[in-house]
């Protein structure tokens, strides 16, 4: 058995008096099930995951950990880590099963039980509106390629925060549009699963005006506190000095930071991100009046972050697939990715000082507060020995990034929460059922929830800071 790791020492309160608020989270495809219950209509995921070899073991979310009916068991677990947040996301599909149109009042009813459950067990509910369950109708009409769905998803945010906003103070619009965006559409390794290269750029847009739009209407329906998560990611690069170098770094900074910050600080695309997505140039698509929308439009935000990124100019011939994101960088020059020793069991390099680093400079670049949205690993804990899972390699890591999280705060970011991914082990999107994230180990023949030595572990940093 792994040594167990001492308590984390944390500085409980600053000096202005405040404390760093902790939390887990979840999103709506990974837990709730109940694809087809309650007139909930398809979504990208459900069409994705039916695909031949899409998803590592062949599953989808149509039972997943089954939250949809277990969410009172799923609250309990929360409250019973003490913690100040729950952040979990609302199913589009199941609002709007059509996209747009008709409502469909029984998903409404859902969220508000799930919201007043956390309520009543002292928890903070934390709204995403977007975590990737597009409606399908909104992808056969043009998905994010097209003006049409950031306009419905504006739409659609205005019915939810019209029913939740008089006891949802905190809201995300979107959930890492990196992903919907450049994975869905020019990896075509996430939902929808299409493959259309420089076409990305234009989903990336559509994403980030979804995004101001949403949270336009969020806030005209009473006080809100509005941002949006993002994957932002420390570019280190393997390779400097030669041009080659320079053009891939700058290139990946563009596509993975600067395409979603730039517009939201400065208002415009930069140069150097219009050079590897010229698309962004195209007055067709960026129409008057769209980057001012979106700048200024987030009150903070918020980063989910799991590894470095150490990008190196690709060592053979020009490919598609010289990384583990295939093609997710249209119009970056062909490159390789670096990963160093330890890694988490999906692969991911493991380095906490990347988060610290990444919290600091965010808060430099946006002069907004920032929130860690999402902070966890995947390990190989499957099994469950004598009602436990010992799982010291995920304390291990937790310790260390929230550590680097208090380290960012007391160095002067305005660093405002640590949420941990993810309150229950769930359907890993690509990698199906064969990653595992959770504080609470799920048994997948009858949904018994265990948890983890990790799940123990946060309870204690949580009553540590509130001491």
């Amino acid at each position: 058995m792994s040594t167990p790791q001492t308590p984390l020492s944390l500085p409980v309160r600053l000096a202005d008096g405040s404390r760093l608020e902790l939390g887990t989270a979840t999103a709506s495809y990974q837990v709730e099930g109940a694809i087809a219950e309650d007139g909930r209509g398809p979504s990208i995921w459900d069409t994705f995951t039916a695909r031949p070899g899409a998803v590592r073991d062949g599953s989808s979310g149509e039972v997943a950990c089954d939250s949809y009916h277990r969410y009172l068991e799923d609250a309990d677990l929360v409250a019973g880590l003490g913690v100040d947040w729950y952040r979990f996301s609302i199913a589009w599909p199941r609002v709007v099963p059509a996209g747009t149109g008709a409502v469909e009042q029984r998903g409404l009813d859902y969220y508000d039980r799930l919201v007043d459950a956390l309520l009543e067990r002292g928890l903070k509910p934390t709204a995403t509106l977007y975590h990737w369950d597009l409606p399908q109708p909104l992808e056969d009409a043009g998905g994010w390629l097209v003006r049409e769905t950031a306009e419905a998803f504006a739409d659609y945010a205005e019915v939810v925060a019209g029913r939740l906003g008089d006891r949802v103070g905190t809201w995300a619009t979107l959930n890492e549009p990196w992903c919907a965006g450049y994975l869905g559409y020019a990896a075509g390794v996430h939902a929808p699963g299409r493959s259309e290269g420089g076409a990305a750029h234009r989903a990336a847009h559509h994403l980030m005006l979804g995004h101001a739009l949403a949270a336009e209407r969020v806030r005209a329906n009473g006080p809100a506190d509005v941002g949006i998560v993002l994957n932002l990611a420390p570019i280190w690069p393997e390779t400097t000095g030669t041009p080659e170098a320079d053009a891939v770094t700058d290139g990946v900074d563009a596509l993975r930071n600067r395409v979603w910050l730039d517009p939201l600080v400065d208002g415009a695309y930069d140069e150097g991100l219009l050079a590897v997505a010229p698309e962004l140039g195209d007055p067709e698509l960026v129409r008057e009046g769209d980057l001012a929308a979106i700048l200024g439009s987030a009150d903070w935000i918020g980063i989910n972050y799991y590894t470095p990124v150490r990008p190196t100019p690709a060592t053979g011939a020009a490919n598609e697939g010289g990384h583990p994101e295939g093609g997710a960088y249209p119009g970056v020059p062909p490159f390789d990715l670096v990963v160093r020793e330890p890694v988490t069991d999906i692969g991911w390099e493991i380095d906490a000082s990347g988060l610290e680093e990444l919290l600091v400079t965010t808060a430099e670049r946006t002069g907004l507060p920032v929130l860690v949205m999402e902070n966890g690993a995947a390990m190989a804990d499957t099994a469950v020995t004598d009602g436990r899972v010992d799982d010291q390699d995920r304390i291990g890591y937790l310790r260390d990034h929230l550590a680097a999280t208090v380290a960012a705060r007391a160095s002067g970011a305005d660093v405002r929460a640590y949420v941990v991914w993810t309150l229950l082990d769930n359907f890993e999107w690509a990698e199906g059922y064969t990653k595992t994230f959770g504080l609470v180990h799920i048994d997948s023949r009858d949904q018994t929830r265990t948890p983890k030595a990790s799940y123990h572990w946060v309870a204690e940093q949580a009553a540590a800071l509130r001491a």
